[in-house]
């Protein structure tokens, strides 16, 4: 008799070949009986075949830093530079996002991407104009109108940096240059957060996000007033540095008196920088001399206008104050416009921006907003319309 399972031949009656016969049988009954016991069941025992090495993808290059580690940018300091919990807020994630419950289960709404735009408007005048609505108003991107899909004008809070030159010519008009910053916090909104860089030939972040007035008077004092000017540093340090907050309104208040003569980054690529990354207002107050006036002055134009902020070239130190007072007015009353833009993201390089308002009786409005953005720095959002 051969035997498969065995391998061998054996005789046909032989005591062998039935006791071979029976250890068949057992072994075929127990193998049934495992086969059934795991069928159906999850197949939690199968091993799972080993990731290659090496196959994490590579972190981008622009890549927000870690827990506890610094920006690549951020302005120099010997304090804490504040809580990653104060990592920018108000994006979702990408695909859909549960709104809410239905029957028990989600509801998912599709996300989209916005773009958020603050805007501050003036009369003929120059008068701040703060009563218009959502028809007022005309959002075009590259020349193409957009559906203006939220609108609101309310005094919320701001992350602001206050950013002031500490070189050699300054000494003098640092206590007037205080004073006034002090006095821009003070009439802000009560919920701000405030930091401040001083800055010469090097940039430094002498006091963190903080509310308390004596904290930032502190480091205002701070005064060293000596090297050159490292203005467009110390501002492209300055907007990485407010990334750390989650508020979505951001504001550089920025002061100096001279051309910049000792920064890395170009004005080109600062303003680059500030635009790429979807940055903040920039408000600029010159105290120029004649010498070099018109370089620095231009300079200041550029940032400012780009950013949807203002310049400013007071011709005394007593001007300063009232400056600074105006814009934490500015500050307090602009608009955010948000819309989804109809361009591709697919599609590249830059995408200029540009506001119209129309309302009776006004003549003439202008709006003041950033001039453009590069794709791929919007905000998620999670569409709708108000």
């Amino acid at each position: 008799m051969y035997m498969p399972e065995l391998g061998i031949t054996l005789p046909r009656n032989s005591a062998l070949t039935r006791v071979a016969a029976a250890l068949v049988l057992l072994a075929s009954l127990a193998a049934a009986q495992t086969t059934n016991t795991n069928q159906g069941a999850p197949n939690a025992q199968t091993p799972q075949a080993e990731p290659p090495q090496n196959s994490a993808p590579a972190q981008p290059a622009n890549q927000a830093p870690a827990q506890g580690q610094p920006a690549a940018n951020q302005p120099a300091t010997n304090q804490p530079a504040g809580q990653s919990a104060n990592a920018p807020g108000g994006q979702a994630n990408q695909g859909q996002a549960p709104v809410g419950e239905d029957n028990g289960g989600f509801v998912f709404r599709a996300e989209s991407r916005e773009v958020v735009l603050h805007a501050t408007v003036v009369d003929d005048k120059n008068r701040l104009v703060t009563t218009l609505s959502k028809p007022d108003f005309t959002v075009f991107e590259d020349d193409k109108p957009q559906q203006i899909r939220h609108f609101q004008r309310e005094d919320l809070p701001v992350a602001v940096g206050i950013v002031i030159d500490n070189s050699g010519s300054m000494r003098e008009k640092r206590d007037a240059v205080n004073k006034a910053a002090l006095d821009l916090v003070k009439a802000s909104n009560p919920d701000d957060q405030v930091f401040v860089v001083n800055f010469n030939d090097e940039y430094y972040l002498d006091q963190p996000f903080t509310g308390d007035l004596k904290k930032l008077q502190d480091a205002l004092e701070h005064v060293e007033a000596r090297g050159g000017t490292a203005l467009y540093d110390a501002i492209v340090a300055s907007a990485d540095y407010l990334k750390e907050s989650k508020l979505q309104r951001k504001v550089l208040f920025v002061v100096t008196d001279g051309e910049d003569d000792a920064s890395q980054e170009s004005l080109e690529e600062a303003i680059h920088r500030l635009e790429a990354e979807n940055g903040p207002v920039v408000y600029c107050i010159g105290l120029l001399g004649e010498e070099r006036s018109r370089r620095a002055k231009r300079a200041l134009e550029l940032i400012a206008e780009r950013t949807g902020g203002e310049a400013f070239f007071p011709p005394t130190l007593d001007q300063v104050d009232d400056i600074s007072k105006n814009i934490a007015h500015d500050i307090r009353n602009q608009y955010t416009i948000t819309y989804a833009p109809t361009t591709p993201k697919s599609v590249g390089g830059f995408r200029t921006i540009h506001v119209d308002a129309h309302a009776k009786p006004y003549k003439k409005l202008i709006v003041r907003t950033r001039t453009g953005y590069y794709p791929g720095q919007e905000t998620l959002g999670a569409g709708g319309e108000n």
